[in-house]
């Protein structure tokens, strides 16, 4: 019988492990961001997040199941009581790890540039002390609640795949409520301190549930919650000889090839999902749906004694597994050439990832039922193993795979161990599945191999001259001839050659009272700007966070080794953020173009105030920051111009040459009117070849006068409302469905 005491007990714990998912996925998701807006929106920060969140669940999962008979031994307390003590730390947590954030933060400024040796094993030392007490509790809660459950006299050989379900469902809920409704209502510090409110709802329950224990123990409780002798306990009887001691390499496997997978799919589906937070909640809603399906099904299945073997389990993966390899191809989504997708193909791709992530659901909880067979050690111990592979997954990905291989190839070579494992089994299956899943896996594997298409091959097709560069952080692809020439990085595209980034440039230098000196690039790009500027003949240094992108400056420009070679010339790999925190150095001029798409966190923390309070700080005397924005919709046009309205007590603000966008000027000391005359005179002449390069006009005189008048005051924009800005907290660009349906 599948119970743990009673009905309503089996209920209020899987209420408790649903709302304890919740929380801890709310968690995940903030203290990510936050940790994005303290140390740099870098790859490296990403996956030292992800690693200490996993390594804390791996710590936390194997020391509980460990120690918790020694506690209850010494103590004379229920389990539960440990449970309650675990999930009132965690919600602590939410209120602690934005002040070690702050705190780290200003202790790693002095550590050199973001991709430096030195800057990465600071951060993730500051990161893990940060995060690893409160991740050791939410891995603690899995066996804690184990060790309550065989108190009670009838057990649960099961209990870690029963609350492995509610776990993965309030995963899945936190994921979805949390981007789509939670930060756009309270912000980030509102939405972790509402996760945190069901932590400590939680620990009141299960501090109720403790009290009701008193007296009621069983006689030897260490009898059943302490784990048996190596050999097997009381669990299924294994389909094949071999099969336990397979369990730990299958559990390590798939964490690590799943996780892994993750982050190439990440990266292989931004041409169609985008970089929005909802693309990326989408994907771990997607990931978490089916893997909660698999669990489901799992359960039932137990509780019907039908249980699928473990070949059966292993042939459907590697049946399933190279699925997203054959969709991901432009030519099933339907991708144009301006790189617009069919409205169905999100659907249909985050479709392909299900019946693995469904399969996996099923596999992975059946496994530690398997090993543990309901003690809570063993438990600890198998659910370690798989989030260890969790850990090396995404690192061995983010720093192997992608930057040696494109994506298609890094998910062939993830899938690869699945037929291995299916090797050792294939002999335990029928005839019939066994001819069926040869031909169906090996069919799938053809066409991932030798059919399907990938975004490199669809540039390719359109596009005689191309570059492939990759690194940790992202795959860059420059393309085309001429002024058709594009930079895409991850399959989105960030700019082209436009003089809309030379007069990034050349608006505040010669808006600037007296020659300036120096100047800042944030977000290299093609190298545009950077090239503007130092035709100026200043000291210029430019700050781009993706290694390949400066690598390709030649692509676009003749001169750009000339460029580089200039005794001017700076370019230093960081987040353009985070450089500006670290050094010291002020500039006359500070041009900012952020990345593309405006929706994403790597704009909204260059948007707002908080940032241009930063930079403020970094002009000298009568220094001009320019910031771009190409437009949004409308009420975050007006949070970002009351964002840079409110941050400088001097403002120009002019539409682009080619009218669409608008380029905003900030200064602490008073912008002067600029005639069309006085700015020509204020440019050298490499500065003017430089703008009249891509020019429509020959006359540079009549050039300025068609950009100056272009110029618009705020107020003929701007609605009396300083309530709707862009701040760190609270990211207007970012979150935006509820206002989007007008809620």
């Amino acid at each position: 019988m599948d119970s743990i005491d009673s009905n309503s007990s089996r209920r209020t714990l899987f209420l408790l492990f649903f709302l304890s998912g919740f929380s801890s996925l709310i968690y995940q998701v903030v203290w990510t961001r936050l940790a994005f807006a303290a140390f740099g929106v870098i790859t490296p920060v990403l996956s030292v997040v992800l690693s200490v969140f996993m390594l804390g669940l791996a710590v936390g999962s194997w020391a509980g199941g460990r120690w918790i008979g020694w506690w209850v031994k010494t103590t004379g307390v229920s389990a539960i009581a440990f449970y309650a003590a675990a999930e009132l730390t965690i919600g602590l947590g939410a209120f602690v790890v934005p002040q070690l954030f702050a705190s780290g933060q200003r202790l790693l400024l002095a550590a050199g540039q973001s991709n430096s040796a030195q800057y990465l094993f600071f951060s993730a030392l500051v990161l893990g002390l940060s995060l690893l007490p409160w991740c050791i509790c939410m891995g603690a809660t899995f066996p804690l609640v184990m060790a309550y459950i065989r108190e009670w006299p009838e057990g649960d050989s099961g209990s870690f795949s029963f609350l492995y379900l509610a776990n993965v469902l309030g995963a899945m809920s936190g994921t979805f409520l949390s981007a789509l409704v939670c930060v756009e209502i309270f912000g980030f510090r509102h939405t972790l301190w509402f996760a945190a409110a069901f932590n400590f709802i939680i620990a009141l329950a299960a501090g109720a549930l403790a009290w009701d224990r008193r007296g009621k123990m069983i006689s030897s409780p260490l009898t059943r919650i302490e784990p048996p002798p190596a050999a097997a306990g009381p669990g299924p009887v294994p389909a094949f000889p071999g099969q336990r001691r397979l369990i730990p390499w299958l559990l390590f496997s798939t964490g690590f090839c799943a996780m892994a997978m993750e982050v190439v799919w990440t990266r292989a589906f931004t041409p169609v999902l985008k970089t929005e937070v909802y693309s990326f909640a989408l994907v771990v809603f997607t990931y978490l749906a089916a893997t909660s399906l698999g669990s489901w099904w799992y359960r039932r299945n137990l509780k019907h004694h039908a249980r699928h073997s473990l070949a059966v389990q292993i042939a459907l993966l590697v049946v399933v597994v190279f699925l997203p390899i054959v969709i991901n191809d432009p030519r099933v989504i339907k991708m144009n050439f301006d790189f617009t997708m069919h409205p169905a193909s999100t659907i249909l791709l985050l479709a392909a990832i299900c019946p693995f992530c469904a399969a996996l659901g099923y596999l992975t909880p059946g496994l530690v039922d398997e090993y543990a067979a309901g003690h809570p050690a063993l438990a600890g111990r198998a659910y370690a193993i798989n989030v260890l592979g969790c850990i090396v997954g995404p690192l061995f990905a983010s720093y192997v795979l992608l930057p040696r291989m494109n994506e298609r190839l890094a998910l062939i070579f993830l899938g690869l161990p699945f037929f291995g494992f299916y090797a050792l089994v294939w002999k335990n299956l029928s005839i019939r599945l066994r001819a069926g899943s040869v031909f169906a896996a090996g069919l799938i594997l053809v066409c991932a191999l030798f059919v399907s298409e990938d975004f490199e091959d669809f540039v390719s097709s359109f596009s005689k001259h191309i570059e492939v560069r990759r690194d940790y952080t992202a795959s860059v692809i420059s393309a085309g001839e001429g002024m058709q020439k594009q930079l895409l990085v991850n399959g989105i595209g960030m700019t082209k050659l436009t003089p809309i980034t030379k007069f990034m440039v050349h608006l505040p230098m010669a808006f600037h009272q007296g020659r300036p000196r120096s100047a800042l690039i944030i977000c290299f790009g093609m190298g545009t700007s950077f090239r503007s500027a130092l035709s100026w003949g200043v000291d210029t240094t430019a700050v781009e966070l993706v290694p390949s992108v400066p690598k390709a400056f030649g692509f676009y420009f003749a001169d750009a080794t000339n460029c580089l070679n200039n005794p001017n010339a700076h370019i230093i790999v960081d987040d353009g953020r985070r450089f500006l925190m670290r050094t010291r150095r002020k500039f006359d001029v500070i041009v900012i173009d952020p990345p593309p798409p405006w929706q994403s966190a790597g704009s909204s923390l260059l948007y707002s105030t908080e940032f241009y309070s930063l930079a403020r700080r970094r002009l000298n005397p009568h220094g001009i920051l320019q910031m771009w924005f190409p437009g949004g919709d409308p009420l975050t046009d007006q949070a970002v111009l009351h964002s840079f309205q409110g941050s400088f007590p001097y403002v120009h603000y002019s539409c682009s040459v080619e009218g669409w966008g608008v380029h905003m000027l900030g200064s602490v000391d008073p912008i002067e009117n600029l005639t069309p005359g006085q700015a020509v005179a204020r440019m050298p002449l490499a500065a003017k070849q430089d703008l009249m390069e891509w020019s429509n006009t020959n006359n540079l005189t009549n050039y300025w006068a068609e950009v100056l008048s272009r110029d618009f005051p705020s107020e003929a924009f701007l609605i009396p409302n300083p309530g709707i800005r862009l701040t760190d907290d609270r990211p207007y660009n970012e979150y935006f469905l509820l206002r989007s349906l007008g809620l």
